[in-house]
């Protein structure tokens, strides 16, 4: 690609899981995410040319890295793996946040490569590729992060195999808060805490809890979502992992969040609210809860971000 000096994109953090969603629901949020700079290189095939922000954690083989599991998938369906070319990794979030920091990453890494080319596939498209890299994360092919952060706004997943996803409606109004206290929780220990089994009384209350959720996206009918964003099965098992949670859940309610329960695998959490002023509220208590317990945090406020990944 004679005389290209390369491009930049950007792939946004998210909420998988949504309380009642677990793998199935997930949203994006604006402000933090990963970026990547792609660069033709200097011999054939796909490198990470460098990795910011990630303090070392990050492994630059394209074998093992999220972004460069999605954008070698994608190359070799472009027959395109000979194709000089070097990825710059910025992280710009926490990372093993419960943000989809991996997510970001393989979307980014997969949308960059597409965009380098004139974009030969639609981003619903980018799915399957995307899907793989985060796969190399965590050993779960699951959509829940990625597929908000590539298509944006709040996405269902009905069946990850078939990559099957429907966008559904943001509320006009609706904020995020998503609030990351300083302590690390990784994926794979999240997931040990969970029971194969449930109860049939656990299963009708979520099922109607998830069915209502959905409906209250398409009426915009905050108080119906109020009633609905209740975890009844995960966010059980996994508070105990996350310092004070009940304290910083009852605070957020008190504080008229329309809801609050774990962003993703932890230890990030969130809330949904009805307008900026409330949000604003729920994340200072929020932050101030967990500095008086000696607990340092970022809070983002967030509309729902209905754009997910972006040429810069």
């Amino acid at each position: 690609m004679s005389g290209f000096v390369g491009l930049k994109v950007f792939a946004p953090a998210t909420v998988a899981n949504v309380a009642v969603g677990y793998d199935i629901l997930g949203f994006a949020i604006n402000g933090p995410g990963d970026e990547i700079k792609i660069y033709p290189g200097k011999e054939p095939g796909l490198k990470i040319r460098a990795i910011h922000g990630a303090e070392n954690k990050l492994p630059k083989d394209i074998n093992k890295n999220t972004a460069g599991v999605s954008a070698q998938a994608l190359l070799e369906h472009l027959g395109k793996t000979e194709e000089p070319i070097e990825l710059e990794i910025y992280k710009k979030m926490p990372f093993a946040s419960g943000m989809g920091s991996s997510a970001a990453s393989a979307v980014a890494g997969a949308f960059a490569v597409n965009e380098y080319f004139g974009c030969p596939l639609s981003k619903r498209e980018l799915l399957p590729f995307v899907m793989k890299g985060e796969e190399a994360a965590d050993g779960a092919y699951h959509a829940d992060n990625v597929a908000p952060s590539l298509l944006g706004g709040i996405v269902l997943i009905r069946n990850n195999e078939e990559h099957d996803v429907i966008k559904l409606p943001s509320p006009y109004g609706i904020y995020a808060v998503v609030v990351h206290p300083n302590i690390s929780i990784l994926t794979a220990e999240s997931r040990s805490v969970l029971s194969d089994t449930i109860s049939l009384n656990q299963m009708i209350e979520q099922t109607g809890n998830i069915a209502a959720f959905v409906a209250s996206l398409y009426r915009s009918d905050f108080e119906l979502l109020q009633r609905s964003l209740n975890d009844v099965i995960i966010e059980p098992q996994r508070a105990k992992l996350i310092p004070h949670f009940y304290d910083l859940k009852e605070i957020a309610l008190k504080e008229k969040a329309l809801g609050f329960s774990i962003s993703g695998a932890g230890p990030s959490l969130f809330a949904l609210c009805q307008n900026s002023l409330v949000a604003e509220n729920v994340a200072a208590s929020l932050v101030k809860h967990l500095k008086q317990n000696k607990i340092e945090s970022q809070a983002y406020i967030s509309l729902i971000n209905g754009e997910g990944a972006v040429k810069l």
